[in-house]
């Protein structure tokens, strides 16, 4: 009996080691790249952070993510990465790039345990990137060669590119690809008519020549004019804080480009369109700073429309082009108001500054009096301007007014700040300032089954 006892204990034994070797104690598998981390960032960083684009360091493969494994620990622990400027208390998102508590807690698992790979074979597939796009185009438009002079530090170019299509198009998902990134600083492509383009470029012309009487042209940008009224409040403006005779304006815009913007990917049934025979104007920014000539061939990737289109998108483009910025002005009120002409379906915000945007926030006045707050970026980033895409999309009735709130910092302590001791207007170039809120918008009333792609 004592034998059989001893036998018994030490077959317990060896199966409890066997259950802890294979972690049957209910201690947790060990955190790898390979089977936890990879599919993390594939899902949520590899997007900008892969061979040739926009991110320092590519995280794609082990190899090239372990010697940023503490760098990426701390990025995430902070939520600096992935960047995500709006209040994520106001409003939901259909692209907020925020991270999981649970991805954060794995990464820094990871971290803490040694960075280690595993096996090769838990890895899943990389996602596949196509020239330098991050979705996959139906069209690509693109600007002719444009030579980008050495110096040429800031300069505007408006360039027009027809469409040649012969039929209305249907645009989903839209996305602007920089030729150059280290020369072209933003790109801002709007649909035109064809009637509009030798108008447009009539008064570029006039405004260059100083027939503007509240804009001035030096080289290729425009500036405000100093004898031009201070509106700082652009709610006690009768025009909302933008120039007389100008008001706030409708813009239809498939895409837009600055440092780290993703495409512009419409909710299903939503859809901008491109009529027959249309123009695409590319405003582009031009910042060369290379010591030599480059060309540049920003273009623009569609992809139509899979389904009945049941809303079109425009957008309402609410400045306070009036403001003045005092010199040291470390939180420095602007603001703009725009009431609504008719009811419109809320689909995405924009906001706009340049270096010494500190903070913006919407907030809406209804017509029955209540107040709420739409949007907030309580940290703005001039080096991440992102267009935010509502999760649900809602209807802001005719007579509401929309209040746009921004501070600006031109104090010693903003480190971007190019000159604390000017005193700052609206201008093109990114020393001087702008403050813009773009809203998304759809009519109420359903467009009809108009459309569902026209490929």
């Amino acid at each position: 009996m004592a034998m059989a006892g001893a036998v018994v204990r030490m077959a317990m034994a060896l199966g409890w080691c066997a259950l802890a070797a294979a972690g049957g104690t209910g201690a947790k598998p060990e955190v790898t790249f390979s089977r936890d981390v990879a599919p993390i960032f594939y899902r949520n960083c590899v997007v900008c952070h892969h061979p040739n684009d926009v991110a320092p360091m590519s995280l794609v493969t082990y190899k090239d993510a372990r010697p940023w494994a503490a760098a990426v620990r701390e990025a995430v622990a902070k939520r600096t990465m992935p960047p995500w400027h709006a209040d994520p208390s106001v409003g939901v998102f259909r692209n907020d790039a925020r991270l999981a508590p649970a991805d954060i807690a794995t990464i820094e698992e990871w971290v803490k345990s040694g960075a280690k790979e595993g096996n090769p074979a838990d890895l899943p597939p990389a996602p596949v990137f196509h020239d330098g796009w991050h979705m996959q185009p139906d069209v690509v438009l693109a600007i002719p060669p444009e030579q980008v002079a050495s110096g040429a530090q800031d300069e505007y170019e408006y360039i027009y590119v027809p469409t040649g299509f012969t039929e209305d198009k249907w645009v989903q998902v839209a996305e602007v690809l920089p030729g150059d990134r280290r020369v072209v600083h933003h790109a801002t492509v709007s649909v035109v008519s064809a009637d509009a383009v030798p108008k447009s470029q009539a008064n570029r012309e006039k405004s260059a020549a100083g027939g503007n009487k509240y804009r001035y042209t030096t080289g290729k940008v425009q500036h405000l004019r100093p004898e031009v009224p201070v509106v700082d409040d652009g709610c006690a403006d009768a025009g909302g804080g933008a120039l007389p005779g100008e008001g706030q304006y409708v813009n239809r815009v498939p895409a837009i480009y600055l440092p780290g913007h993703l495409p512009e990917v419409r909710p299903p049934g939503y859809a901008l369109k491109i009529p027959a025979g249309s123009y695409l104007q590319f405003q582009i920014h031009y910042s060369n700073r290379l010591g030599k000539t480059v060309t540049d061939r920003t273009a623009i990737g569609i992809q139509f429309a899979r389904e009945p289109v049941t809303h079109e998108v425009a957008q309402y483009e609410i400045w306070n082009n009036l403001f003045l910025i005092p010199p040291g002005d470390g939180d420095h009120r602007v603001t703009s108001c725009f009431t609504l002409p008719k009811d419109v379906t809320a689909v995405a915000y924009t906001a706009h500054m340049h270096y010494r945007g500190k903070s913006m926030k919407t907030e809406a006045i209804y017509p029955d009096g209540r107040h709420e707050m739409l949007f907030s970026v309580p940290k703005y980033d001039f080096h991440w301007q992102e267009t935010y895409f509502l999760e649900r999309q809602f209807v802001l009735p005719k007579g509401t007014k929309l209040v746009t709130t921004a501070y600006f910092d031109n104090s010693v302590n903003n480190p971007l700040n190019p000159n604390p001791a000017k005193a700052i207007r609206w201008g093109e170039p990114s020393d001087e300032e702008m403050m813009g809120f773009w809203l998304a918008f759809s009519d109420v009333s359903p467009a009809g089954e108009r459309a569902s792609g026209g490929r």
